[in-house]
């Protein structure tokens, strides 16, 4: 009885964990927006570049055993399956590149709001790339709530057919990136990031030297840069993957929603854009769709944080 406390306290800390990630990935356009003037290339590059470098360097000091646990997880694999998790990897590489490069165009050149509706529908678009890729069931329940996002992508698309498909490519990049996570299975997330990134090196250095890019001068851009490596992309994940230590995926996937609700109030109140009355209709279905979808997974969780 003297240790419940505790047990209730830690648990305490990897719920903040799950909560504090989407919570920081909700800022995100901030940083974004503080580099506007840069091309989406320019930003993705040097992205990249930073948070491989702090990464690396954050693995090496701090968790060189779980990098050693994975190499002899890896060259435990038989050969079959080590020329899968090989494949997997190129596969999600290119699949996080091109969410990175559509989220930051998205975000200096279309819109705040095309961003954050894009991680609204990313949970639903990934179901449905998990039912067809890795066949999992969907319910009538969840297949319903599809539909009703679809109606609201359809309504969406009656303003700004270019918001929808923007926000359809920042959805689909990253919903193919979490199936291809799902199928790599054993391995530390930090680590295989450093991995995908490595990858992601191997293009974008010799681009830069091929496009003899000038490389940035101006002490903002570096602060820039490496607020969205760090702050926004390594912290987060980490949290995200402390709080898995603990908590559910279903309930770590509900906490994610406040990534773009957040970024939906920043759209409109500190980045000023206007919401057009369709806008409102369209949002009004995917919040259902979302409340429906994950009905069962919001039930347990309110019980729970009761």
């Amino acid at each position: 009885m003297e240790q419940q406390p505790a047990k209730t306290e830690s648990r305490r800390n990897y719920f903040l964990a799950a909560f504090l990630a989407p919570l920081i990935w909700g800022f995100m356009a901030i940083p974004v927006r503080w580099v506007r003037e840069y091309s989406a290339q320019d930003i993705l590059y040097y992205r990249i570049l930073a948070a491989l470098t702090v990464l690396w360097l954050f693995i090496f000091l701090f968790r060189f055993k779980f990098l050693k646990r994975d190499i002899a997880v890896f060259k435990r694999l038989p050969s079959h399956r080590q020329t899968q998790t090989i494949g997997l990897t190129i596969s999600a590489s290119v699949l996080i590149f091109g969410n990175w490069f559509t989220y930051i165009y998205a975000v200096n050149h279309i819109s705040v709001q095309s961003a954050a509706f894009a991680y609204l529908i990313c949970p639903l678009i990934t179901a449905i790339a998990a039912f067809f890729i890795l066949k999992e069931q969907l319910g009538p329940l969840k297949r319903t709530a599809l539909g009703i996002a679809l109606i609201s992508a359809i309504t969406l698309a009656t303003g700004s057919l270019t918001d929808v498909l923007w926000s359809i490519s920042i959805a689909s990049l990253y919903a193919l990136y979490l199936i291809v996570q799902r199928a790599s299975q054993g391995f530390d997330k930090l680590n295989m990031l450093a991995v995908q990134l490595t990858l992601c090196s191997l293009f974008v250095i010799p681009k830069l030297f091929i496009n003899q890019h000038a490389v940035p001068k101006e002490p903002f851009f570096w602060f820039s840069i490496l607020t969205i490596a760090v702050v926004f992309t390594i912290i987060p994940l980490f949290f995200s993957m402390y709080a898995l230590t603990r908590i559910s995926s279903s309930t770590t996937g509900v906490l994610l929603y406040v990534n773009p609700l957040i970024a939906f109030t920043l759209a409109i109140t500190y980045f000023q854009e206007s919401v057009a009355p369709h806008k409102y209709l369209a949002y009004a279905f995917i919040l259902f769709a979302i409340v429906l979808f994950n009905w069962k997974t919001l039930k347990e969780f309110i019980t729970k944080v009761r």
